[in-house]
């Protein structure tokens, strides 16, 4: 999907005030989108009026209101066309310490999203992921993997009518809150002694924000509905970021937190006979039937061609093909 795909349409995004969302919004008005409407959705009044200070475009609501109230979420998205359900709450520690908080969010937020989608006759979703959704050892990955299955499912909700649901999976974002980079630097910042490592072997992919948003945007024409997009990334290890920031200070063994992976997998091998592989990218299909048996994920919306991957393939950022080295990860940080 390229941008003037977006010409005359209205676009809601919950969470618009994220990482994630802010990125979107840049995006949208530095390339000079035509689209009639952004609705920004979230229940953080500062950011919002900060957001509203420094953008200054009259094509831009905002909405505060949480993800967790259903009527509010409808009276935002009558007349959008395009739906991007960013909100959740991330943090993984925090979410194991107040489950029922991450889970009114997470997993309630995303079904008040798709009723809302439904009964506002939305065109398409996009919700996002994580890899941590993946065999999940932690609440929130469990959150969002539940999250993940409503959104698939929600094909079956729709009949007749033309509303699209999919997924978008990808992993850790270069500088996004809370990500170790930005922890890494206010570190080297506070003239720390050395760098924490959880565990000298762990592996991460690796992403910045522009690419994120580029990935959803295209997937909007991919998408026929009840698919998990997972792009092709490159991975890192630890010890090479810690060294990228600050190559003048030690690393210190700290021990893997609770709910912490060495390595973080966005295709299982439980699903490989469900994915299939594109250029540079991945599907996930449903592992369910719905609103059309004939459903040819093999070949997508915007003219390409997959394939299958091999039985019991998984896409792992321990085994991974794509490594950066320390130079390249050092250009990719200056993105965030």
């Amino acid at each position: 999907m390229a941008l003037d795909d977006f010409d005359g349409s209205s676009i809601f995004i919950s969470g618009g005030t994220g990482s994630f969302g802010k990125r979107f919004i840049f995006h949208l008005l530095t390339n000079g989108s035509q689209f009639s409407r952004l609705v920004i959705y979230s229940r953080d009044e500062l950011k919002q009026y900060e957001m509203q200070r420094d953008t200054r475009d009259s094509r831009l609501r905002f909405f505060i209101g949480d993800v967790r109230d259903s009527e509010r979420l409808k009276s935002a998205m009558v007349g959008c066309d395009f739906v991007i359900h960013a909100a959740a709450l991330k943090q993984v520690p925090t979410a194991e310490y107040n489950p029922m908080e991450c889970i009114k969010t997470n997993v309630h937020g995303a079904e008040n999203v798709i009723l809302a989608a439904i009964a506002t006759k939305v065109r398409r979703v996009i919700a996002l992921s994580t890899d941590k959704a993946v065999n999940p050892i932690n609440l929130y990955g469990a959150t969002k993997l539940c999250s993940d299955k409503l959104f698939v499912a929600a094909n079956n909700l729709v009949g007749s009518q033309d509303t699209r649901f999919a997924v978008v999976r990808y992993g850790n974002v270069v500088g996004s809150r809370g990500s170790v980079l930005p922890l890494f630097k206010q570190l080297c910042q506070n003239g720390a002694e050395f760098i924490p490592i959880t565990d000298r072997r762990m592996t991460r992919f690796w992403v910045t924000l522009p690419q994120g948003v580029d990935f959803v945007i295209r997937n909007f024409a991919r998408m026929r509905g009840g698919e998990i997009f997972v792009p092709k990334i490159p991975s890192i290890r630890i010890v090479d970021l810690a060294c990228a920031v600050a190559p003048n200070l030690a690393t210190k063994t700290v021990g893997i937190r609770p709910g912490e992976k060495l390595h973080e997998v966005m295709c299982p091998a439980d699903e490989s006979h469900l994915t299939v592989e594109f250029d540079d990218y991945f599907v996930i299909r449903p592992t369910i039937t719905f609103f059309d048996h004939n459903v040819d994920y093999v070949h997508s919306l915007d003219g390409k061609t997959g394939r299958p991957v091999d039985d019991g393939f998984e896409y792992n950022s321990g085994t991974n093909g794509d490594f950066l080295d320390i130079q390249e990860i050092l250009r990719m940080n200056e993105t965030a």
